[in-house]
């Protein structure tokens, strides 16, 4: 009797989560004339599936899309690396004021972005970055510190003892790590990687404040294009979210038990 009720429980409450999700695909579904009748149809009368052809052509959103791509690609690869760098020296290196310094890398979490906001728009415009992809991309190449933070507890979680037999025989630091540390935090490194790739791809207030040229625009850029000031195409609107929610995904959908195995391996020790 337990199980029935905790399955018609969980039932329920992912309905709850489904049905925006049902919504924007019946709407983007529906002809102009059914987005506002009252009360609402949850169904279209005729489903028009070249909505979504319609709605991405309106648009550059084939430019949009390369763009997205190469600050997602790019920006998740400084991450990777940079993370991976930092991470390994906490990890293993002893060095004066070690941990001093990693409470402030952790510190610097609780400073949100929106603090940081002007400075880094005032730095980039003296750099002469402004309406360039570079502010969007080249910060992740020095590193997050809670990705830092879950790398560092992860490599912390490996026996010292694979360190040293590299080094007897005769591996250095850069070949343990590369040849030893990192083949071993493969479910960690593709939890960070996917992470960061949704952060990226959903996010709308960086290049709202960094672009302003509509060839460097991104999709979520490119979506709030359908907004006017006299109306809001909803029709197009939905369209579009539902084709760029497909590669997010699509990615959290194949790497699932790569994300849940880093998340279970990443320890607290330390």
């Amino acid at each position: 009797m337990k199980k029935v009720i905790t399955y018609t429980l969980l039932i329920l409450c992912s309905l709850l989560f489904i049905a925006p999700l049902f919504w924007a695909i019946t709407t983007a579904l529906k002809s102009q004339q059914e987005l506002y009748l009252f009360p609402p149809k949850w169904l279209p009368s005729v489903w028009r599936f070249s909505n979504f052809a319609e709605a991405w052509s309106i648009q550059p959103f084939n430019l949009f899309l390369k763009n997205t791509l190469i600050v997602t690609l790019l920006s998740t690869l400084g991450q990777l690396i940079s993370c991976t760098l930092v991470a390994y020296g906490f990890a293993r290196f002893q060095f004066k004021g070690r941990d001093a310094l990693f409470l402030i890398v952790l510190a610097t979490m609780m400073i949100p972005w929106e603090v940081t906001m002007i400075p880094q728009y005032m730095e980039f415009n003296y750099l002469g970055w402004i309406n360039t992809l570079k502010p969007l991309i080249v910060p992740s190449w020095f590193g997050s510190a809670y990705f830092i933070f879950l790398l560092r507890q992860f490599i912390m979680t490996l026996p010292k003892e694979l360190d040293e037999a590299a080094t007897i025989d005769g591996a250095g630091k850069m070949m343990v790590l590369l040849r030893i540390i990192v083949p071993l935090m493969g479910p960690s490194l593709i939890l960070v990687a996917v992470f960061h790739m949704m952060s990226c791809w959903n996010d709308y207030l960086g290049p709202l404040i960094f672009l302003n040229d509509q060839t460097k625009y991104t999709l979520t850029l490119g979506l709030s294009q359908f907004k006017g000031m006299h109306g809001v195409d909803m029709q197009s609107i939905m369209a579009v979210t539902c084709l760029i929610s497909i590669p997010p995904l699509a990615v959290f959908f194949f790497a699932q038990r790569y994300i849940v195995g880093g998340i279970a391996t990443t320890g607290i020790k330390g």
